[in-house]
C-alpha cells in the first residue's frame, strides 16, 4: 500500500530529474518522443534502481555514501552544467552552433547517475517507511518516469518559444541543481 510518505520522496527524488528532462528538452535542436521516452526510461530506471541498492547497502555504508554522494553529484551536473553554457556562448553571431546531443546514451547515463544519488542515499530510510522495498523502487521508478517525460515535453515547447538562449539558461539550471545539493549536504548537521 502507498503512504503519503512514500508519495513525498518518490516526488522528491524525481525534482532533479524532472528539471534535467526539462533543460535536455529545450536545449536539443529536435526531439522525438522517442528521445522523450529513452530519458525517462533511464530517470526512471535508475531512480528505482539506486534505492533498491541503497537499502541493500544497509546502514553499514551510509555514512561513507553519504560523505561523497553530494560532491559527485555537483560535479557530473556542474560539469555537463559547463559544457551547455560554454556551447552557448561559443558559436559565431548569426550562424548556428552544433549542439551536443542531450539524448545520446553517454548523456543519459551520465545524467541519469548523477540525479539519482540521493535515490541511493534514499534507499537506506525505505525501512523507516514501512513499505516493501520493491513496491517503493517500482512507485519512485514510474512517478520519475512520467514526470521526466513530461518535463522532456515542456521543455521542447519553450525551447521552440525562445530558442539557443535557453541553452545558457539549462546550464545554469544543471549548475545550480549541484550547487543546491552540495550546499544542502554542507549546511545540514
Amino acid at each position: 500500500m502507498l503512504s503519503l510518505p512514500l508519495v513525498m520522496l518518490a516526488l522528491g527524488l524525481s525534482m532533479d530529474a524532472t528539471a534535467v528532462a526539462m533543460t535536455s528538452g529545450f536545449s536539443a535542436p529536435r526531439v522525438r518522443v522517442r528521445d522523450a521516452l529513452l530519458l525517462a526510461l533511464f530517470f526512471g530506471g535508475f531512480q528505482a534502481l539506486m534505492p533498491l541498492i541503497g537499502w541493500a547497502a544497509g546502514a553499514r555504508f551510509a555514512d561513507a555514501i553519504a560523505a561523497w554522494d553530494h560532491w559527485l553529484a555537483f560535479v557530473l551536473l556542474g560539469g555537463i552544467g559547463a559544457k551547455m553554457l560554454h556551447e552557448a556562448f561559443t558559436h559565431e553571431e548569426g550562424a548556428e552552433a552544433p549542439r551536443a546531443n542531450p539524448f545520446s546514451l553517454r548523456v543519459l547515463l551520465v545524467l541519469a547517475i548523477a540525479t539519482s544519488i540521493d535515490a541511493l542515499v534514499a534507499g537506506l530510510t525505505l525501512p523507516t517507511l514501512d513499505v516493501r522495498p520493491l513496491l517503493a523502487a517500482a512507485f519512485i521508478g514510474v512517478t520519475t518516469f512520467v514526470l521526466s517525460f513530461a518535463g522532456v515535453e515542456a521543455g521542447r515547447r519553450f525551447g521552440d518559444r525562445f530558442g539557443r538562449k535557453l541553452d545558457a539558461i539549462g546550464g545554469l539550471v544543471l549548475i545550480l541543481l549541484g550547487a543546491r545539493t552540495l550546499f544542502e549536504h554542507l549546511t545540514a548537521g
